[in-house]
C-alpha cells in the first residue's frame, strides 16, 4: 500500500532521469568505441577516445545514481518500516566510486579543459583564415578610394571561386595635377598570384611617381618582375595618368583587355600597347595620349567581366562597349554595378573568375 505519495513521485521522476542519462551514456559509449576503433585503424584520435570514454563513465554514473534514488524512493513509499529504507544504503556505492576515482575525475576534467582551450584556438585560427581573403582583397581592390577633385570615381569588385584574388586596382595622385589609375590581373588563383598582385600594385606606385610616362614605368617594372618572379606569374595591367592641368590622359596597357573611353559622343577602344608583364624581360611599351574634356569617361575592367560565359559564348567586349554607349552619362557607380549585373544575368552559372571594374569621369 502506498504510504508516501511524495516519495513515490520523486522515485518515478528519478526513473525518468535514469532513462535520459542512460540514453546519453549509451550514445557516448558508441562514440568512444568508434574513436577507439579509429586508433586501432590509423593510430589517431587517442585523446578524443579518452575524453569520450570519461564522459561515458560520468553519464553512466549519473544514470546509476538516478536509478538507485528512484528505485529506493519507490520502495520506501510503500511502507514506513525501516526495512524499506535499507535499500537506500545502495547510494553508498556511487558515492564510494566517486571518492575512489576522484583523482581520475580531476584528470579528466583537466584534459577536457585543455581540449576546450585547443578547440577555441582552432576556432580562432579558422576565423582568421575566413577573414584573410576578404582583408587581402581589400588591400588589392579597396572599398574606399581617395576623393580626387575634378573626377568622379566608380568601382566594383567581386571575387571568383578562388579563395584569394589576383585582380587589383588602384587610384592615387602622382603630382599636383596628375592622378594615376591602375587595374590589373595576375594569372591563376590562390595565394601566390595574390602575393604577386600585391607586389605589382605597390611597385608600380613607386615607378609611376618616378616616371610620368606609364609605358616607361611598365618597362622598369617588367624588368624587375621578370628577374624575380615565377615564369607563370603573367600579369596583364593597364595604367592611366590623368593630367587635369593639361586636360589629357596618357594610357599604357600590358596585354590587358581594351579600355573604353567615352569622348566627343563616341566610345573608343584603347587596346594594349605592349605584351603581358614578365612575358619578355626586354619588352617595349608605349603610351597613347588623348585629350580629356569635362564629361569624358574612361572604363577599365579585368577579363573576368568579358569572359563571363553562357555555354560557349562570351559576354565579350562589344557588350561592355554597348552598355557604356547606351547611357554614358549614368552615375559611375551605377555603371560599374550595371556591368557586373549584366554579366551575371548573361552567364549560365556563377562567375568563376574575379571581376574588377573601375570607371573614371572628368567633371
Amino acid at each position: 500500500m502506498l504510504t508516501n505519495p511524495v516519495l513515490f513521485a520523486v522515485g518515478v521522476a528519478c526513473a525518468a532521469g535514469t532513462l535520459v542519462w542512460g540514453r546519453s551514456s549509451l550514445r557516448l559509449l558508441r562514440a568512444a568505441r568508434r574513436a577507439e576503433g579509429a586508433i586501432a585503424a590509423d593510430g589517431t584520435g587517442a585523446q578524443s577516445a579518452q575524453l569520450l570514454r570519461a564522459a561515458f563513465q560520468k553519464e553512466l554514473h549519473a544514470a546509476v545514481l538516478y536509478g538507485i534514488v528512484g528505485a529506493t524512493n519507490v520502495i520506501a513509499s510503500v511502507s514506513n518500516d525501516m526495512i524499506f529504507d535499507a535499500p537506500r544504503l545502495l547510494l553508498l556505492v556511487p558515492v564510494g566510486l566517486s571518492l575512489a576515482y576522484h583523482r581520475r575525475l580531476v584528470q579528466d576534467a583537466q584534459a577536457l579543459e585543455e581540449r576546450a582551450r585547443l578547440d577555441r584556438r582552432i576556432e580562432e585560427v579558422l576565423a582568421q583564415e575566413q577573414l584573410a581573403p576578404a582583408r587581402w582583397a581589400d588591400r588589392l581592390a579597396p572599398e574606399d578610394l581617395p576623393v580626387i577633385e575634378g573626377f568622379e570615381i566608380g568601382h566594383v569588385y567581386q571575387s571568383g571561386e578562388g579563395a584569394m584574388a589576383g585582380d587589383f586596382y588602384d587610384l592615387y595622385p602622382t603630382g599636383a595635377s596628375r592622378v594615376a589609375a591602375v587595374i590589373g590581373d595576375v594569372a591563376g588563383h590562390g595565394i601566390e598570384p595574390s602575393i604577386t598582385a600585391f607586389q605589382v600594385k605597390y611597385l608600380l606606385r613607386v615607378f609611376l611617381r618616378q616616371y610620368r610616362d606609364p609605358a616607361q614605368a611598365f618597362e622598369e617594372l617588367n624588368k624587375l618582375m621578370s628577374a624575380g618572379s615565377r615564369p607563370e606569374d603573367l600579369v596583364s595591367m593597364c595604367s592611366v595618368v590623368f593630367d587635369a592641368e593639361a586636360s589629357t590622359l596618357r594610357i599604357a596597357s600590358a596585354g590587358h583587355p581594351a579600355a573604353y573611353l567615352w569622348h566627343d559622343g563616341e566610345v573608343r577602344a584603347l587596346r594594349a600597347t605592349g605584351p603581358l608583364l614578365t612575358l619578355d624581360p626586354n619588352a617595349e611599351y608605349y603610351s597613347r595620349e588623348v585629350t580629356l574634356e569635362p564629361g569624358d569617361l574612361l572604363l577599365l575592367y579585368t577579363d573576368g567581366l568579358a569572359e563571363a560565359r553562357a555555354g560557349g559564348q562570351l559576354f565579350g567586349e562589344e557588350r561592355i562597349a554597348a552598355i557604356l554607349r547606351r547611357d554614358p552619362g549614368v552615375d559611375v557607380d551605377t555603371l560599374c554595378k550595371s556591368l557586373l549585373e549584366a554579366a551575371r544575368d548573361f552567364a549560365t552559372g556563377p562567375l568563376t573568375d574575379d571581376v574588377a571594374i573601375l570607371a573614371i569621369r572628368r567633371t
